[in-house]
């Protein structure tokens, strides 16, 4: 038996969960499912939410200070030309009332520069609270704070890559043993646990909660700075009283550094998504490939567009442990990612998108995909689905796929979201409008 619903999302990202959302919220009477195979990219993202950091065509002019500014002048073709500004504007409205007090930055249309664990600053549009004390406009000093036994943060280095890099104010790092995790292959989760629990750990003044522990430690370093940044491993459940608890200790405020993967910001954005997913009544379906599709009949299409020649997918089939089910809906969102995340994918002769097989432009050459400057402008960079203005995928022709196949996220090309600064923001501005506009149609 089929499993039937309005909408259904394929991809569990960013593009995913807020298309899902989107969808739900244009059309709450619809039935909408998100199914994924893999676990989230989120958790390996620095839950920063970038809009575009830097100008596709002078990208060594610097961090765009308003990145709204630019988004008339990107190249036709690029996601964002294809949803407009305002959508733009309405997505990352939308991505405030689902996340809550979680982010800040919804004051203004300037980004912000974040400082990240390389000592460098990326400009973002939206990052979560607890890198609020720790940008990079404000001019207060600050003691960066590392773990011996987390290595992927070097406090001392990114403070000095700060202060190269002209921060308006005077950084000093410090490396410091963890109380209570003496083993360097500790998960960042073991970190943020001891500290949500507040465990009893072991020093040389005797035993004591991990927070006190922490800040005793941090407090012998500290000189006059009146902000403390850490590695973003300050709790997950109870990050904020975490953080209070330890500004209370030091009598300085306390910001988390954004990391690499694993990212603790990034698994706090996943569950703050899913919950929301779950409170929309979103039904989500893990841990099942989409193997195969059908398209409708002719007389089921013409019936279903009113003759607009596209053909129609009729139901997607996914594999549960060897069995195949399929799954029957109206409209159809793909955000499975780029070449990165397999949802675009190539071979020696080839780039293609592998569920439904549409169209990915590409040089036949394969040795036009990239230059041989490391640091140049990689065709490969932007490859993936072309689109209407619609989020449909476009054949060879510039003709629609299907009519009822929107695509999101780094799925779709035209961009290199690496170079610009822009993954998470096309994420949220064509998962908002392909779930948008796909709710809507299913409520016709």
């Amino acid at each position: 038996m089929a499993i039937e619903d309005d909408v259904l999302v394929i991809g569990g990202g960013l593009a995913g969960a807020t298309a899902a959302l989107a969808a739900a919220d244009a059309a709450p009477d619809v039935r909408v499912r998100l199914v994924t195979y893999k676990q989230s990219t989120l958790r390996h993202a620095s839950g920063l939410i970038d809009i575009l950091g830097y100008a596709p065509d002078s990208p060594e002019e610097g961090p765009l200070v308003d990145p709204f500014d630019a988004l008339s002048d990107l190249p036709e073709g690029h996601p964002y030309e294809r949803v407009g500004s305002e959508a733009v504007r309405e997505a990352l409205a939308f991505f405030d009332d689902v996340a809550g007090d979680a982010y800040a930055g919804d004051h203004t249309d300037a980004n912000a520069l974040v400082p990240t664990h390389g000592g460098t600053v990326k400009p973002t549009a939206r990052y979560p609270v607890s890198t609020a004390d720790g940008l990079a406009s404000d001019d207060r000093d600050a003691l960066l704070v590392g773990f011996e036994t987390l290595p992927d943060f070097e406090a001392p280095l990114a403070a000095a890559h700060l202060e190269a890099a002209g921060a308006p104010f005077s950084a000093r790092g410090a490396t410091i043993p963890f109380p209570g995790i003496v083993r360097d292959d500790a998960k960042v989760t073991r970190y943020a646990h001891l500290l949500d629990q507040d465990e009893t750990v072991t020093t040389g003044a005797g035993e004591t909660g991990a927070r006190e522990a922490l800040a005793t430690t941090v407090a012998e370093r500290l000189a006059d700075e009146s902000r403390v940044g850490f590695p973003a491993v300050l709790g997950d459940e109870h990050a904020a009283e975490v953080r209070a608890d330890l500004a209370d200790a030091l009598g300085a405020d306390v910001f988390e550094v954004p990391m690499g993967p694993p990212s603790l910001p990034g698994m706090r954005l996943e569950d703050l998504l899913y919950d929301a997913l779950e409170d929309a009544g979103v039904r989500v379906t893990s841990g099942v490939p989409v193997i195969d599709y059908e398209t409708a009949t002719e007389a089921d299409a013409v019936a279903a567009d009113g003759g607009s020649g596209a053909d129609r997918i009729d139901r997607v089939v996914v594999d549960r442990n060897g069995t195949e089910i399929p799954h029957c809906a109206d409209q159809y969102v793909l955000a499975t990612g780029g070449l990165v995340g397999k949802g675009v994918r190539s071979e020696r002769e080839q780039v293609f998108e592998p569920i439904f097989d549409c169209h990915v432009p590409h040089a036949a050459d394969r040795y036009d995909w990239f230059v041989d400057d490391v640091f140049g402008e990689q065709p490969y960079a932007r490859f993936g689905l072309a689109s209407d203005r619609d989020l449909r995928p476009l054949d060879a022709g510039d003709e629609p796929e299907f009519a009822n196949l929107r695509a999101a996220g780094a799925v779709l090309g035209g961009y290199d979201f690496a170079a610009e600064k822009s993954g998470a923001g096309v994420s949220l501005a064509t998962g908002y409008v392909a779930g948008t506009r796909a709710g809507e149609e299913a409520d016709r």
